[in-house]
Parts: C-alpha cells; sequence; structure tokens
C-alpha cells in the first residue's frame, strides 16, 4: 500500500469512528441493552435494541478495518518486522475478511444514521427504565394504568365491650365487670365518689366485703375471680 493511500485510508478510518462517535450511543450503554434484550425491547422498544446492536457490529467491523490497516502500514517496515506483519495479516485478517469488515462497517452506519434519536432515548431512558423496574425482572405486560384516586378511610366504628348483652340494662348505681376489674378497685372507687376523699385500706377492705357478700350468687366462692360481663349490685 501506497503512502498516499495508507494515509487517505487512516482519514477515512477515523471520519467513520468519529461518525459511529457520533451517532450511535456508548459502547457499554449499548452491551447492556444487547446483553439483557428482552428486558431492553419490552422497556424501551425492539428498534432501540436494534440500534444497540448494530452499532455494536459497526464498531466491531471498525475495530477489525483498524486493525487491518494498522497491520497493513507495519508490513511495509523493511526486515522481519515488516515480513511478520504481512504474514499475520494474511492469516488474521484475509482479503475475504477485510471485505466482510467493509461490508458490515457500511450496514452498521446504514442502519445508525436513520436511528440516531432513538439511540439517544437508548441513553436518556434507560437509567429510568432501570429505576422502574425490579433487577433480573422483565415485564411481560402493558404499562399500568395511572392508580385510581384514593377513597377515605372507612371511619373506625366505636369499640364495644367485650361481654354478651345483658338481658337488661344495669340499674343506678350496678357495675358491669370489665376485663382487668376486681373488687378491691371497684369498692375503692365507690368509696371516693361517696366520701369525696380516697378510702383508707381499712375502708375499703370492708367495702371489699361488703360487695363480696351482696354479689356472692354472682361471683361465687373466689372474690378474686370476676368474669367479664357480670352485673355487681352495690351493697347496702
Amino acid at each position: 500500500m501506497s503512502g498516499r493511500r495508507l494515509t487517505a485510508t487512516t482519514s477515512v478510518m477515523a471520519g467513520v469512528a468519529l461518525a459511529l462517535h457520533v451517532l450511535t450511543p456508548p459502547v457499554a450503554e449499548m452491551v447492556r441493552a444487547v446483553a439483557d434484550g428482552q428486558r431492553t425491547a419490552d422497556t424501551l422498544g425492539s428498534d432501540v435494541l436494534v440500534t444497540a446492536a448494530a452499532g455494536l457490529l459497526a464498531w466491531v467491523a471498525w475495530v477489525w478495518g483498524a486493525l487491518g490497516l494498522l497491520l497493513t502500514a507495519v508490513s511495509a517496515a523493511p526486515g522481519a518486522l515488516g515480513r511478520c506483519a504481512e504474514v499475520v495479516t494474511r492469516v488474521v485478517l484475509p482479503a475475504g475478511a477485510r471485505r466482510s469488515a467493509a461490508l458490515a462497517l457500511g450496514v452498521g452506519l446504514s442502519v445508525a444514521a436513520p436511528l440516531g434519536g432513538t439511540a439517544t432515548l437508548l441513553v436518556v431512558t434507560a437509567p429510568a427504565a432501570s429505576a422502574e423496574t425490579a433487577p433480573g425482572v422483565v415485564p411481560d405486560w402493558p404499562a399500568r394504568a395511572a392508580a385510581a384516586p384514593s377513597t377515605p378511610a372507612p371511619t373506625t366504628p366505636a369499640p364495644v365491650p367485650d361481654w354478651p348483652d345483658t338481658p337488661t340494662a344495669p340499674a343506678p348505681g350496678e357495675h358491669v365487670v370489665v376485663r382487668g376489674d376486681c373488687l378491691w378497685d371497684i369498692a375503692a372507687a365507690r368509696l371516693t365518689t361517696e366520701l369525696g376523699r380516697p378510702p383508707g385500706i381499712a375502708e375499703t377492705a370492708d367495702a371489699v366485703h361488703a360487695w363480696w357478700t351482696a354479689n356472692a350468687s354472682v361471683i361465687g366462692a373466689d372474690p378474686d375471680l370476676l368474669l367479664p360481663g357480670q352485673v355487681l349490685r352495690p351493697p347496702p
């Protein structure tokens, strides 16, 4: 290859590299798009996947051609280095392979140019799509519609007692046992209301005995065992 032809070919290869840099997304983005083709097609569209594949093919062809150009230039050197480069060129990049690389490079550029805008979409949209889709999960359904406006939460009903309904409402002064009640607390609360002051221990003990005596038929033999729902009458 003459020096003029080598210079012209080098200029063409540089121009092709510049065109690939402008028309195709970054190589790393294209590799990720092609490596997970199903996810790319589902989230960004099949045209983005085609663009990435064509861009990668074009770059491979360019690297192949650049390697051939470098070996051709080195083979022009005198001595053993030139002969070695010539042998490597014939083995690694035969004439048919160089023609295939040139053809693939031309096809890659012709596909990448019309889809330049779509290639830009791959670079801009890919991070957002990755944020919306869980890693390793490929959706096979259309994008979900906007969520319906939230309805107000139903109001919580007022709490109800955890004992059965009594046949009749408690009479004034009667006490309906709830969970946690004991005769000591019932008697002390009633004495506090009646006396207007906290009762003493002896007063409370006498009141407890009076409450038990008045309600022995309801409480039973154990004054410490009260059941929710029991209705206790105040002592006379």
